[in-house]
């Protein structure tokens, strides 16, 4: 028998569902289109940077959320941007409220930039500084830098003139001050490994040393002053407090306790603080540091409950903390140190948690808040300084 003649709801049904497949099977080749993506620092060919970079996407393709709290934090509208560069190893960022700059260490030329606020550029703060390399500034807005090449840390008051806050501790000449952070008591505190006690970034021990053991680094080349009053011989490394009235200088973590002390910073009430425990340093005996964040329970001035906060690994790899500093929700924002796509800034919540990081093409040395409203992520990576406008503000003085 010939088959039934189709109604005309059933030819109609027939020509609507046929629509429909026709419908999705657009859809479907239109959703497997490949889309454009937009450069990064890993794509090929890989993001542009600085003036004559064409307009970056937004939102920010290296600026990854690992949870979604990250995005609090992070301005939506703002991008990863190239501030400058002219420097060979930058550090030591340092934000003045009153002077409205981003003060720079060069720690290869020995030199301190001024990055101004208003207009973007930079020139030269102080010509020579004595491998400088961590500075901040103090409740009365005086700067407080950590000098390799002299071993100290200096205080430059408002008359000009510098104080010289620690250069010896048991009779012993330090290292190379790295670090420098300001509790809220007044307190200063500071790091002093020995990854400064070279050519490069100041100058080897005298021969026999820990840090010129063979005697073969000539350690006074070009170095007149610092032959004649810096220190001359590597000791062990330390964390050390500077009491605010009567400038007594105390260890507070030995190298035993802690190995290859770099970066420090407090919590946002100033209970925590942190430091980072980088690799070996010149002359250092023993394995060197862990390449961790560790945090420390403070107590009238005494650490208590050291404990591991962040392992520093990122899919799979070890990175290399440096710098780190606080915003005013406890987050720490951490420069790092790894292969290419992993290395910028990490992210960790109070909680020790990484929440996001900040892709960029290199290494970040060390990092601060800054701008009228400390909102200004200022990052030092190599030769260049870039910037991130965030959702968020730096805690503490600088």
């Amino acid at each position: 028998m010939p088959p039934a003649p189709l109604s005309r709801r059933e030819i109609i049904m027939g020509g609507v569902m046929a629509g429909v497949g026709m419908a999705t099977t657009g859809t479907r080749a239109r959703a497997a289109a490949p889309l454009a993506q937009p450069p990064s620092v890993v794509s090929i060919p890989a993001r542009q940077w600085g003036p004559d970079a064409p307009p970056p996407y937004l939102p920010d393709p290296d600026i990854i959320a690992i949870d979604p709290c990250f995005s609090n934090l992070v301005y939506g509208n703002a991008n990863l941007r190239l501030a400058w560069r002219g420097g060979d190893w930058l550090e030591g960022p340092a934000w003045s409220t009153e002077g409205r700059f981003l003060l720079l260490s060069d720690t290869i030329r020995a030199r301190q930039y001024r990055y101004l606020w208003e207009t973007g550029t930079v020139s030269v703060f102080r010509p020579y500084s004595y491998n400088s390399n961590g500075n901040t500034f103090d409740a009365e807005g005086r700067l407080i830098s950590c000098e390799h090449g002299m071993r100290r840390v200096v205080r430059w008051e408002h008359d000009g003139s510098c104080s010289v806050l620690a250069d010896r501790y048991h009779d012993a000449p330090l290292n190379s001050p790295n670090d420098v952070v300001v509790h809220p008591d007044g307190s200063i505190w500071f790091t002093d490994p020995g990854y400064g006690d070279t050519i490069v970034e100041g100058h080897p021990d005298a021969p026999g040393g820990r840090a010129n053991r063979m005697g073969r680094e000539r350690w006074t080349e070009d170095g007149e002053i610092v032959a004649q009053y810096a220190g001359h011989a590597r000791q062990d490394d330390h964390v050390f407090r500077i009491d605010p009235h009567s400038g007594e200088l105390r260890a507070v973590l030995t190298q035993q306790q802690l190995a290859g002390p770099n970066g420090l910073c407090f919590s946002p009430d100033g209970t925590i603080l942190y430091v980072i425990s980088s690799g070996p340093g010149p002359g250092q005996d023993g394995p060197g540091g862990d390449q961790r964040i560790h945090a420390f329970d403070l107590h009238d001035g005494e650490l208590r409950n050291g404990r591991v906060f962040a392992d520093m690994m990122l899919d799979g790899h070890q990175m290399g903390p440096d710098g780190m500093r606080a915003d005013i929700f406890g987050n720490l924002w951490c420069g790092a140190g790894g292969p290419l796509g992993l290395c910028g800034v990490v992210v960790y919540s109070p909680a020790g948690r990484m929440i996001g990081r900040l892709r960029l093409p290199r290494a970040v040395s060390n990092l601060t808040f800054g701008g009228p409203k400390r909102d200004t992520l200022f990052m030092c990576a190599a030769d260049a300084l870039f910037t991130l406008v965030v959702n968020t503000q730096g805690a503490g003085l600088s």
